[in-house]
C-alpha cells in the first residue's frame, strides 16, 4: 500500500469506468483533477457526495478541475450508480484495488462496533503535471465541492 505525500508524483494507472472506457492518469496531464474515493456505490453518504460534486460540475469545472469517482464497487454497480444520478464524471470500478492501493485507502473501518477491512472516504488533488497537491482526509459528504475549490 502506497501512502502519496503532498508533491509526490502520482503514478499512473488505467481502470475501466462506469460507462466501459478505460481511465489512466496519464490522460489527464495538463489539467487538474479530482480523485475522491468512496466506500460503496448507492449509499447514503456516497450518495450524498457524488451528488454535491454533480450539482457543482460547473463550478469546479469553471475553476478547472476535472472529477474521478473511485470504489472497488463492479461496473455494473457503477453503471447503475450514475445512471441512476446522472454523474457527469467517470466512476472508476477498481475492483482490483489498483488505484486504490496507490493512494493507500485500503485500510481498518469501524461501523456500529464492527471492525472491518474498507475504503476510507478521501479526496486527492493532483496538479496539472501529475503531482499530489492536495488531500481531503475530513470530507464533508454534503459540502464537498466546497471544500475542493476552498
Amino acid at each position: 500500500m502506497s501512502l502519496l505525500k503532498i508533491g509526490d508524483k502520482v503514478p499512473d494507472f488505467s481502470v475501466s469506468d462506469d460507462r466501459g472506457n478505460i481511465q489512466s492518469l496519464s490522460d489527464y496531464a495538463g489539467k487538474k483533477l479530482v480523485i475522491f474515493f468512496y466506500p460503496k456505490a448507492n449509499t447514503p453518504g456516497c450518495t450524498a457526495e457524488a451528488c454535491d460534486l454533480r450539482d457543482h460540475y460547473k463550478e469546479l469545472q469553471d475553476a478547472g478541475y476535472a472529477i474521478i469517482g473511485v470504489s472497488a464497487d463492479s461496473a455494473k454497480s457503477q453503471r447503475n450508480f450514475s445512471s441512476k444520478f446522472s454523474f457527469p464524471f467517470p466512476l472508476l470500478a477498481d475492483e482490483d484495488k489498483t488505484v486504490i492501493n496507490i493512494f493507500g485507502v485500503w485500510g481498518p473501518k469501524k461501523f456500529m462496533g464492527k471492525e472491518y477491512e474498507g475504503i476510507m472516504r478521501k479526496t486527492f488533488i493532483i496538479d496539472e503535471k501529475g503531482l499530489l497537491e492536495r488531500i481531503i482526509d475530513k470530507v464533508k459528504t454534503k459540502e464537498h465541492a466546497s471544500q475542493i475549490i476552498e
